[in-house]
């Protein structure tokens, strides 16, 4: 018996899923919310999940865990039906799914674990994740993560290693290295080692790695073993998703990130020089506090130059005890009128570039049904199924503006 676990929020949170999923094997009624505080939206979805639980299986235990849990624990255990609350180092810990344990709210502390459960199975997906880095260092005015996630930390590389190279045998064709700040990966460690050097670890000493792809990462700190990468190494897929967050100056000093927008657009244009073709996604804040017409103004201008098409647009979300939520902030309806259109910017990018690719072939990750993603994570649906999992060469056929068309070769 597994028990179920439902998941919000980002890639690091998918892959602790799948560890407590593993730890909690044969734990009986019980299912799991796995928190993320980033928004207010997502801690308003996974409260709703766990009202409806409470009122659909009034038997079952529900569980509560992650960042937003880890904040403010215990206004989640006062919802109806929620047996325990779990912080986000204790979730990992098997002795929290022993039966009996525990208390209805765990001792709720920073995360320390360096060398994370090693997880064999992802239920449902075709790639596997794997957990690098922990935490945080850096405080940007609008983030509550840090406070979820504690300090800084990264998972040594034989760690690493050694769970690429089980993942692998177990039959992924494609990893993802993931974490809360991945290009901060290193300076814990003896040699103090860079997300360059890990990457290059990886492909040399798991040689039947076919696919190597990582999550969202700092413009500021790609180091240059990176770098290297990107220019040289074909297992290393030609995506890039940076942690953007606005297009303006003014609103990325304000928001205390490391980077201003010549140092993104440099970013960006270095990483199209030594990889064309390569594929460009970003997060994106709308309706940052103080963010006036003429900012957004500037900011959509950015975004519309840099023509990234994968982007990740959130309209502002207001943190209890984050430095923004005292600023002025931008009404809430413009928020989200901005919000849209930075998404049809982004929308207007995805078509163009999904439209280069007609009549072309690419190597295609196969998922569930007729769908699976190009080496560039474009999405792709095939006209005929295929065995998920699998590594295979198609032609495009057409695009819909969001989707690929291709036929298997």
């Amino acid at each position: 018996m597994t028990t179920e676990v439902l998941t919000f929020g980002c890639r690091l949170n998918a892959y602790e899923s799948e560890v407590m999923r593993e730890l909690s094997a044969g734990v009986a009624d019980t299912v799991v919310v796995n928190t993320c505080a980033v928004t207010a939206e997502a801690e308003r979805q996974a409260r709703q999940t766990i009202r409806r639980l409470g009122r659909e299986r009034p038997g079952v235990k529900i569980v509560v865990t992650g960042c937003a849990a880890q904040i403010d624990p215990g206004s989640w255990a006062a919802l109806p039906g929620v047996t325990r609350v779990l912080g986000n180092e204790d979730k990992l810990k098997p002795e929290s799914w022993a039966e009996g344990a525990g208390s209805a709210v765990s001792d709720i502390m920073a995360a320390r674990e360096t060398a994370p459960h090693m997880v064999t199975e992802f239920a449902g997906r075709a790639r596997a994740f794997v957990q690098v880095q922990q935490g945080c260092d850096h405080r940007c005015t609008f983030c509550i993560i840090p406070f979820g996630r504690g300090p800084n930390r990264s998972v040594p590389i034989g760690v690493a290693v050694s769970q690429v190279r089980q993942l692998v045998e177990t039959g992924f064709r494609e990893i993802v290295l993931t974490g809360v700040d991945i290009a901060s990966y290193g300076p814990d460690l003896p040699g103090t080692p860079t997300l360059g050097q890990l990457a290059r670890r990886l492909l040399a000493l798991v040689p039947d790695l076919p696919r190597l792809r990582l999550s969202s990462i700092d413009p500021a700190a790609i180091d240059e073993d990176l770098w290297r990468l990107i220019a040289e190494e074909p297992r290393l897929m030609p995506h890039l998703h940076l942690s953007l967050q606005a297009g303006s100056d003014l609103i990325l000093k304000r928001m205390k990130r490391r980077h201003l927008t010549i140092d993104a657009m440099a970013v960006i244009e270095r990483a199209r020089a030594l990889r064309p073709g390569i594929a460009i996604g970003a997060d994106l804040i709308a309706g940052f506090p103080t963010e006036t017409d003429a900012l957004f103004e500037e900011g959509l201008a950015f975004v519309e130059a840099a023509d990234m098409p994968f982007l990740h647009v959130f309209p502002y979300s207001e943190r209890p005890g984050t430095p923004a939520a005292r600023m002025p902030a931008v009404p809430v309806p413009v928020r989200r009128e901005r919000a849209a259109r930075l998404r049809d910017a982004g929308t207007a990018a995805a078509t163009r570039f999904l439209g280069g690719w007609v009549g072309r072939d690419i190597a295609l990750l196969t998922e569930s049904g007729d769908t699976g993603h190009s080496e560039h994570f474009a999405p792709v649906r095939l006209a005929v199924p295929a065995e998920p999992g699998r590594l295979i060469a198609a032609h495009v056929t057409g695009s819909t503006g969001s989707v690929l068309l291709a036929e298997a070769a």
